[in-house]
C-alpha cells in the first residue's frame, strides 16, 4: 500500500476529488491510503497562526517553519526514512511528470508539503527530499498540485486501474502521445469512424494506433518527439505520413 500524507492549511479541500471515481475505489481496495494533516493544528500560537511578515521586507506573508517541521516530524514518526519521500511542492522544483509518477509509485509513504502565501521559510528545505513543481505557472497553494501528484501517482499502482493495458498506452507512459479513439455510433453528423477500426485485422489496428500517434507527437509535442528512440518501422511510418525525423 502507498500513503499519502498531505499536510495542508485547506484539509478541507480534498473532500470531493478524493472520494469519487478511481481515487475513492483505490482506498476502498485498500491500495492507497490518504493521510490529511493539517499545518495549524501543529502551530504553538494561541491563534493558531501559521505564518508572518519575512525578514528583509516585502509583499506578502511567508509560512512559519515550526508548524511545518512539526507536522512533518508526526507524520513521518513512524516510518522509516529510506521508506518515505518528503516532497515540497513549490514553483521552484523539478517538475513533475510521468517518470517521476512511476518512480513515486515505487514508494511506500509519500509526504506533501502544501504551501501557501508567498512561500514557506527557507530552512523547511532541510527536511525535505524533493522539491517539485507541476509546471511554470503560479498558483494559490500547493493544494492542486499534491492531489495532481496523487491521482498521477496512484493510478500507476497494479490494481488500481481495471486493465495494465491502459496504463501502457496512456498519454507519456511510451513517450509518445496517446493515438486516437473513437466509439459508438460509426457515423455522428457526418463524422464516420476510421475504417481501419473495423476491420477487425489487428495488426493493421495496431499500425493505425502507432502512426497517429507518432503523428500527433511530432505535430503537438516536438519537444517529447526529439527524445523518442524510434525503431525501423516507425521511421517507415514517418516517411509514409511525409514527415521528417531524426536518425
Amino acid at each position: 500500500m502507498l500513503v499519502f500524507h498531505i499536510l495542508t492549511l485547506f484539509p478541507e479541500f480534498f473532500t470531493g476529488p478524493l472520494d469519487i471515481s478511481i481515487l475513492k475505489r483505490a482506498r476502498e481496495k485498500g491500495l492507497i491510503r490518504i493521510e490529511l494533516l493539517n499545518i495549524r493544528d501543529f502551530s504553538k500560537d494561541k491563534h493558531k497562526k501559521v505564518d508572518d511578515y519575512p525578514y528583509g521586507g516585502g509583499a506578502g506573508m511567508v509560512m512559519k517553519p515550526e508548524p511545518i517541521f512539526e507536522a512533518v516530524e508526526f507524520a513521518a514518526s513512524t516510518i522509516e526514512t529510506e521508506k518515505r519521500r518528503i516532497i515540497l511542492l513549490s514553483p521552484q522544483g523539478r517538475v513533475f511528470d510521468q517518470d517521476m509518477a512511476r518512480e513515486l509509485a515505487q514508494e511506500e509513504h509519500i509526504i506533501l508539503i502544501c504551501g501557501h502565501y508567498e512561500g514557506v521559510d527557507e530552512r523547511v528545505k532541510t527536511i525535505i527530499t524533493d522539491e517539485v513543481s507541476i509546471g511554470d505557472f503560479v498558483l494559490t497553494g500547493g493544494e492542486i498540485p499534491a492531489l495532481a501528484i496523487v491521482d498521477a501517482t496512484s493510478r500507476l499502482i497494479p490494481g488500481v486501474l481495471g486493465s495494465y493495458e491502459s496504463v501502457k498506452e496512456e498519454s507519456f507512459s511510451n513517450g509518445l502521445l496517446e493515438y486516437p479513439h473513437y466509439t459508438r455510433p460509426e457515423v455522428y453528423r457526418g463524422l464516420r469512424v476510421p475504417e481501419v477500426l473495423l476491420s477487425g485485422n489487428h495488426r493493421e489496428i495496431e499500425m493505425f494506433r502507432r502512426r497517429e500517434a507518432l503523428r500527433r507527437t511530432f505535430e503537438k509535442r516536438p519537444d517529447l518527439f526529439k527524445k523518442l528512440k524510434l525503431t525501423e518501422e516507425d521511421k517507415k511510418l514517418l516517411k509514409e505520413m511525409g514527415l521528417s525525423c531524426q536518425d
